[in-house]
């Protein structure tokens, strides 16, 4: 069940947002363990209503983690899996011809499973671009368009995509276009030793506690209009714009190494994306302000999927995470 209502003001839902992290942290850990950095920069995603991808090998619990998301926020939610013969109409919904109440026949839309709160698009680099297409429009503009309608998504929507990086024969890589509409590129890894043996003791030998629906979609809409309005200093977003800037090559002040390696930089979303999540951040750790630090923190979910490397870099095995430490290193944090 959800907590009980509280009276809406804004620093009630600060007070909620701060104690809420370490709630919903206690309750992924029924079937989560040692994955704190992508539970925080997922939560981070949800506050600040941006789309997640999240990337690893098999087998590292990515839609268990998103599952039990979906049920600590009481949210619908829909898996689909991505394959090659997905069509558009497989994910938005198609019409069909039904039966009316005086007899006759009328074409009747049938919803798909992107109309849910939390759409887990499983192995997302598995479908064709025109499926994919579909799927941006709804990223972007929460409604799916079936036979020339507009068909509108409910509020909160979010899609949190996975993508499998080991076997890369028979994907369709995400276009530029689309990857920058995904907030994060949330990365994640191999437990440690440590954990992988908890993991192992808990799962074969007792089934985990159920998890337990501390907020709604309704408080998770109230949590993102707050996020919005916390104050950032000046100097703290030119820092991140200042950053952004300079990970595109062929601009005056442009570090020599971006020149060398990359052959596109981040857009203006990814300064956006890193303002709103630092606030985000801001608020989970019960504070007011918005620091550098909380910019920092964000800079390589915000921009290892949006800074494209050359292939000088891909020889030379630099990847976008080392130009992202490259760029903390030369851009003076204020």
């Amino acid at each position: 069940m959800s907590e009980p209502h509280h009276p809406d003001t804004e620093e009630n839902i600060v007070r909620r947002i701060a104690e809420g992290r370490a709630r919903i942290k206690r309750e992924l850990a029924k079937v989560i363990r040692g994955q704190d950095d992508v539970i925080e920069q997922l939560l981070i995603a949800l506050l600040s209503g941006g789309h997640a991808l999240i990337t690893g090998a098999p087998g590292l619990a990515k839609t268990l983690l998103i599952q039990s998301t979906a049920r600590l926020f009481h949210l619908s939610f829909h898996r689909i899996q991505f394959t090659p013969d997905l069509m558009p109409a497989d994910i938005t919904g198609t019409e069909i011809l039904a039966e009316s109440p005086d007899g006759g026949r009328r074409l009747e839309f049938v919803k798909g499973p992107l109309f849910a709160n939390l759409i887990l698009a499983d192995e997302i680099n598995r479908t064709p671009p025109k499926t994919q297409a579909a799927l941006l429009e709804a990223m972007q503009e929460h409604q799916v368009t079936a036979a020339g309608v507009r068909y509108s998504l409910g509020e909160p929507f979010f899609v949190l995509a996975t993508k499998n990086p080991v076997e890369m024969e028979g994907t369709y890589p995400l276009p530029e276009a689309q990857l920058d509409r995904f907030m994060f590129d949330i990365r994640i890894d191999y437990l440690s030793e440590d954990d992988e043996v908890a993991v192992v003791t808990q799962t074969t030998s007792t089934r985990p506690e159920p998890i337990e629906a501390l907020f709604t979609g309704e408080d998770l809409l109230a949590f993102q209009e707050v996020v919005r309005r916390t104050p950032i200093a000046e100097e703290t977003a030119r820092y991140a714009v200042r950053l952004v800037g300079a990970s595109r090559p062929n601009r005056q002040g442009t570090p020599d190494f971006v020149n060398e390696w990359v052959n596109w930089g981040a857009g203006l979303r990814a300064a956006q994306c890193l303002v709103l999540g630092a606030k985000a951040r801001t608020l989970l750790a019960g504070r007011s302000h918005v620091t550098p630090e909380d910019i920092r923190a964000l800079a390589h979910a915000v921009l290892r999927h949006r800074v494209l490397v050359n292939f000088r870099a891909e020889a030379e095995g630099i990847t976008p995470d080392v130009i992202v430490d490259r760029l903390l290193k030369h851009v003076p944090s204020p």
